[in-house]
């Protein structure tokens, strides 16, 4: 009998681990296909084709049922070539659509297109209600359920690992309730389990127990205590709700637009600077994001429109304007003095140094602690480019004066820079 439980309990964890690790690379593999499969889907198709009606090419919805995988990676990566070589349903399409040939996107894996299907599918099983506008997902940038598995599958994995527990559960309890019987018949005498409040009686009035609790006690309270002050002020990880769900995944990440199209001040400022609407109007005058909308154009686009009082349909501005009441993230302490070209153009240091993965955030949020010591730390390992450098070569042409015996007066170190004195 005892040989029985020993192989029920190793078949037991056998079981947990293997249905841990199936669901856990189930739910892996699919998350990051689709995931893939919307960026790949925004870059690629959109401006084309919509998933639930026809805009210069045929609605996406059920292509999968429409064509074999096979034949759509072919499609996908190089339409022109299966349109040439006579393939029946390539010849179809390019008849329905003629003039107008799908493009040939060479740079796509099998991988990719398969990607890009396990996305569509996965829109099409999600639910009419899900397909409004997500919190942080921009102006028509994916939803949440764009990024892994559906809602449904979720709980569904959730629910089996919950039925799985609870069998082993009340497996081990029916296996030590066998092995007490068999022991029992056996002639085994058994002990009675020891009372538990007896136990913990005991402890209470240990001194030696009592004293390596209150020790405990101080060292986290004053560990918990140490670490609140010293992090006061740091704001790591701020994320406020702005009036306008802008997307730097969707712009920065997707899209490719370089950061200083919209932050123009931060190669010739002390200040980054907020692009005004007008920045946005130059895309937006033609991009309007109808797709998830039923037609309508984003109700995060409405919102810039609404603020510059723009009819869309008449591309008339009205005198109505209004600013838009954005929420600053990244905040300094007043006595600190940072000034964004001499890092930005002087020393060449990207964006996503002090801004994190920048090009990844449906929402912005503090991803540094922008601390002293961290500033300091940054300092001490980034290397001075100086060749070509025009505040160096003020520094050089200083030193050399002074080694001639010359007096360099404060222009000459720069001290004719605005910043010097007006913060």
């Amino acid at each position: 009998m005892r040989s029985i439980s020993l192989f029920l309990r190793s078949v037991t964890k056998s079981l947990i681990l293997i249905i841990t690790l199936t669901f856990a690379g189930v739910y892996a593999s699919h998350a990051q296909s689709v995931a893939e499969g919307a960026t790949l889907y925004k870059q690629k198709c959109t401006s084309c084709h919509a998933l639930d009606k026809k805009v210069v090419g045929p609605a996406l919805k059920g292509i999968s049922d429409r064509h074999t995988e096979e034949w759509l990676i072919k499609w996908i990566v190089n339409a022109p070539a299966m349109i040439a070589s006579g393939d029946k349903e390539a010849v179809a399409i390019a008849t329905e659509y003629k003039p107008l040939v799908m493009s040939a996107f060479p740079e796509l894996t099998p991988d990719n297109v398969k990607s890009i299907l396990a996305y569509i599918k996965a829109e099409e099983t999600k639910p009419a209600a899900v397909a409004g506008p997500v919190s942080g997902s921009g102006d028509g940038s994916a939803a949440t359920s764009e990024q892994g598995v559906s809602t449904l599958e979720l709980i569904g994995v959730i629910s089996i690992a919950i039925i799985a527990l609870l069998v082993i559960f009340v497996l081990n309890r029916v296996i030590k309730s066998l092995e007490r019987v068999a022991l029992q018949k056996q002639g085994v005498v058994l002990e009675e389990e020891v009372v538990r409040g007896s136990a913990y009686k005991k402890l209470l009035k240990n001194k030696k127990f009592i004293f390596f609790i209150v020790l405990i006690l101080i060292i986290f309270l004053g560990s918990a205590g140490w670490k609140g002050m010293w992090e006061t002020g740091v704001h790591t990880g701020y994320q406020p709700v702005q009036p306008i769900k802008f997307s730097h995944q969707l712009h920065a990440g997707i899209n490719k637009i370089d950061c200083q199209y919209c932050h123009s001040g931060a190669s010739k400022s002390k200040n980054a600077s907020i692009p005004s609407l007008n920045v946005c109007m130059n895309c937006h005058n033609y991009v309007q994001a109808t797709e998830k909308y039923n037609g309508e154009i984003s109700p995060e686009i409405q919102k810039i429109y609404k603020a510059l009082d723009y009819n869309p349909e008449t591309k008339v501005y009205g005198p109505n304007t209004k600013p838009v009441e954005w929420i600053r993230i990244h905040n300094l302490q007043d006595f600190a003095y940072f000034n964004h070209s001499q890092h930005v153009k002087v020393a060449g240091i990207a964006c996503q140094k002090c801004h994190g993965p920048i090009q990844t955030m449906s929402e912005v949020y503090q991803y540094s602690p922008l601390t002293m010591k961290w500033c300091i730390n940054c300092h001490r390992e980034t290397e001075v480019n100086h060749k070509g450098n025009a505040y160096y070569d003020r520094l050089i042409a200083a030193h050399s004066k002074l080694k001639n015996g010359e007096k360099p007066t404060a222009a000459v170190m720069g001290g004719l820079e605005c910043g010097k004195c007006h913060y």
